[in-house]
């Protein structure tokens, strides 16, 4: 199967893309974001990598001439293809499997030496045959997916500014899902690239280097964007987009529902987690 088969886009406007792997039907399944820069562009989160997302960037023509803002004043100038720049919001394996396929990769620091290590304990590896509904070639198993170690090109930390030209995007740490998990913000436009660390869902805290109390504090940062009026757009590591009022409610949620009994419930449920990745990983690696 090729890379134009296996991914499908769409545009949002504004030199932003929406990608998702057609063929893992999960509700892990991430969404893939590209944002188009005059100077530079970046992919936020990578999929699982099952086939590769830089050759259906090319091959579907989103890093070509003409598919994006001041490429017309680019090419008349003479300039060659713009760097391209592959963000993880965080390590998970649904968002991190792709990095492998990009020359310059960025993380935060918390997580760097996870994706350096190849470490898929941390990187929550859980992966089954019957949601990978087509295999992307003959023979594939899912008991063969590792999230393959990366050298991380940058190593990201609260307040980094991303710059892409025309657009800037500043690094938010925002630990709770995992502990190296980011928002990448665009104050001009308002846009918050979330990833896992809110989506419209329930949030997850009970996975390895979850942690309740950082949670709270997230959200707590995610209340004051929307009371600045800092966003009003979200577009999340999963399902759709949605706007500041959801996100407002999403955290205030969280903070409400996070008392004594949430904390013992999942405390049990992230023993059941790390046993089981435990278990899966040993068996992949013997």
């Amino acid at each position: 199967m090729s890379a134009l088969e296996w991914y499908a886009h769409k545009p949002l406007g504004g030199g932003i893309y929406w990608i998702q792997e057609r063929f893992y039907e999960s509700g892990n399944r991430a969404n893939i974001w590209l944002v188009r820069g005059s100077q530079r562009d970046v992919v936020i989160d990578t999929g699982l990598g099952l086939r590769s997302l830089p050759d259906y960037l090319h091959s579907a023509g989103l890093l070509g001439p003409g598919a994006g803002p001041g490429e017309a004043e680019e090419a008349a100038a003479g300039g060659g293809r713009r760097p391209l720049l592959a963000v993880a919001t965080h390590v998970h394996f649904d968002h991190a499997g792709g990095l492998h396929q990009f020359d310059e990769v960025a993380v935060h620091s918390a997580e760097a030496g996870a994706l350096l290590r190849g470490d898929n304990y941390e990187t929550v590896t859980w992966l089954s045959d019957s949601e990978v509904v087509r295999p992307p070639s003959p023979g594939w198993s899912a008991r063969q997916f590792r999230v393959q170690p990366v050298q991380p090109t940058h190593v990201l930390q609260e307040g980094d500014v991303i710059n892409l030209g025309d657009r800037q995007l500043t690094v938010m740490h925002m630990p709770g899902h995992s502990r190296g998990s980011i928002c990448l913000h665009d104050r001009d436009q308002k846009i918050l690239f979330s990833g896992d660390v809110v989506y419209d869902g329930s949030m997850i805290d009970w996975l390895p280097y979850s942690k309740i109390s950082d949670y709270v504090t997230t959200c707590e940062r995610l209340i004051e964007l929307v009371d600045r009026g800092l966003v009003e757009k979200v577009l999340p590591g999963h399902f759709n987009t949605f706007g500041a009022e959801r996100l407002y409610r999403l955290a205030s949620n969280y903070i409400s529902n996070a008392g004594v009994c949430h904390k013992v419930s999942t405390c049990a449920m992230r023993s059941i987690a790390s046993l089981a990745l435990r278990v899966t990983n040993s068996r992949v690696t013997s």
